[in-house]
């Protein structure tokens, strides 16, 4: 599902950027990574805005934040992070551990589904761990 829409988002990326004038020989793509960790509040309150932390682990020196993927389905949100990956650039191999912050704006009275998108297992399945904040009137 992820992979649908990130390629989705290349190819539209793709076609829209190329210039028969562009000189640059960067090679730049995008590469969703994992959610290592969240915090979240206990609860929301409906009405309130809440600000969310999550950390992620950007793998080399050649990858940078891009923005933080939240695709809302029905009263869950799917969350991971989409970098740049820079492939001509000379990177150090070191991993390098962020955070990002983001606000939730809490305008449903059902309890909130976090799924915190920890990767892929060996079939190529999307793997989720989900976190629900109850939401308070």
């Amino acid at each position: 599902m992820i992979k649908n829409i990130l390629i989705t988002f290349l190819a539209v990326f793709t076609f829209t950027s190329c210039s028969l004038d562009d000189d640059s020989n960067t090679n730049v793509s995008f590469k969703t990574l994992p959610i290592k960790d969240a915090v979240f509040p206990e609860e929301f309150e409906f009405g309130s805005a809440y600000t969310v932390k999550v950390t992620y682990d950007l793998p080399d020196g050649c990858h940078s934040f891009y923005n933080l993927f939240y695709e809302y389905k029905e009263t869950s949100r799917i969350v991971a992070i989409t970098a740049l990956v820079d492939s001509t650039a000379n990177c150090t191999q070191v991993i390098i551990e962020k955070e990002h912050e983001f606000v939730v704006n809490v305008n449903q009275r059902e309890d909130y589904t976090f799924r915190l998108w920890k990767g892929e297992d060996s079939e190529g399945n999307d793997i989720f761990e989900d976190i629900v904040v109850p939401v308070i009137n």
